[in-house]
């Protein structure tokens, strides 16, 4: 049956929007949806880009077992990939120990001051007051101002690099642009970089461990002779590209043996050990010092002219003669040494970097004898190869 045009039912107003929507709107509606997804798509992209920057660093400090290589591709990354204002990298480091193998890998530290060490997890507890994840915020002077040593940034990222349940050291970063770290952004990409970089830290520190113990004297906890050798051809191609002079002291322990016969082998390696701790204390971080063979040591100088390092082994003489050692029921008894000192320059033109090391440990060896020869306790020194004072 036909309605009769006054018997159509007219919808109410308020329906309309629901059912049958105006062009107008659909297209206004469209567009919003397509920028949102442009904008979704924009940050996937970016989001991208940086996934594989940070993919690559990664392998890049996984493919390196250098605590040094660690460092530096840490501090100073590439701009192009990260454009980040500022990087420093705090170590925990109770005992000195990285200290030592930053050293031992030729680690000048004084020129590299946003590689910063702390003796106590106390010293970063500011930066991370209650858990081990990310801070990022503004950078705040009380705060931050020891951490960022060469710079003054307005925005920080701090990651903690964390073992076991244990902070072993934390990695910033600074940008001058004062939104870019801000409270609440995401930081699931420095995440994984932090444990990243922990992990790396630490097979790198236990492959430092292991090398050292193949090229350390258990005795005194010095380099051995070993290590020694290794370093001497090192240390003449760094002088002869350098063009510096490289000094060598041989020292041993006067009448050794007596103290043995006199007072037992047990008392005669600890002398040992007070002798290199001694010795290694009138030295500088760069140097090589090693046990040579029985009381016998020898020790490296880099860029030292023949002057100074007399003046070195002088002090090391005297520090030793000084020395006062005490046994458990109250004796004591003191302990002379003998030195023989001698320099190498690239201007005494000895010839292969094996020979120059050879003549150099040589003419210190001749030295030393000279010294026991003119009655012990004394240091004699033989200048360069191409002298003759000893």
């Amino acid at each position: 049956m036909a309605l009769h045009r006054d018997e159509i039912v007219q919808l109410p107003r308020n329906i309309l929007p629901h059912t049958v929507k105006p062009r107008s709107n659909l297209h206004a509606q469209n567009t919003s949806l397509r920028q949102k997804l442009d904008q979704f798509m924009s940050e996937a992209r970016r989001n991208e880009r940086k996934l594989r920057r940070f993919e690559r660093l990664e392998l890049q400090l996984i493919g390196l077992n250098s605590l040094f290589d660690l460092g530096k591709t840490l501090l100073y990354p590439e701009k192009n990939d990260f454009q980040w204002d500022s990087v420093s990298l705090v170590l925990i480091d109770p005992e000195h120990e990285l200290r030592r193998m930053l050293e031992d890998e030729g680690a000048r530290l004084d020129e590299h001051p946003s590689l910063i060490f702390v003796s106590s997890l106390g010293q970063l507890d500011s930066s991370y007051p209650h858990s081990f994840f990310p801070s990022v915020g503004r950078y705040r002077p009380a705060r931050h101002k020891s951490l960022f040593p060469q710079s003054r940034p307005r925005s920080v990222t701090l990651l903690p690099l964390v073992r076991y349940g244990k902070l072993i050291g934390s990695l910033n970063i600074g940008s001058l642009d004062g939104e870019r770290y801000a409270d609440g952004s995401r930081t699931d990409f420095f995440e994984h970089l932090a444990a990243i970089v922990a992990i790396c830290i630490e097979n790198a520190a236990n492959v430092q461990r292991l090398r050292r113990q193949g090229l350390t004297d258990t005795l005194t906890a010095i380099n051995n002779r070993r290590f020694f050798d290794q370093r001497l051809h090192e240390e003449i191609e760094i002088a002869q590209r350098s063009n510096t002079p490289l000094s060598c002291m041989l020292l041993d322990v006067d009448f050794f043996k007596k103290v043995n016969d006199s007072y037992g082998h047990q008392v005669g390696d600890q002398v040992l050990r007070e002798v290199a701790a001694l010795v290694r204390a009138q030295l500088r971080g760069s140097d090589v010092l090693s046990r040579y063979g029985g009381e016998e040591f020898a020790a490296l100088l880099s860029n030292t002219p023949v002057e100074t390092a007399e003046e070195v082994a002088e002090r090391v003489r005297r520090g030793i003669e000084e020395n006062v050692f005490h046994l458990p029921d109250g004796e004591s008894f003191t302990v002379t040494i003998s030195i023989g000192v001698a320099t190498y320059t690239p201007a005494d033109k000895i010839g292969a970097t094996s020979s120059a090391g050879e003549f150099l440990v040589g003419q210190a060896d001749r030295c030393m004898y000279q010294a026991k020869a003119a009655g012990r306790n004394a240091v004699v020194s033989g200048g360069s190869p191409g002298s003759h004072r000893c």
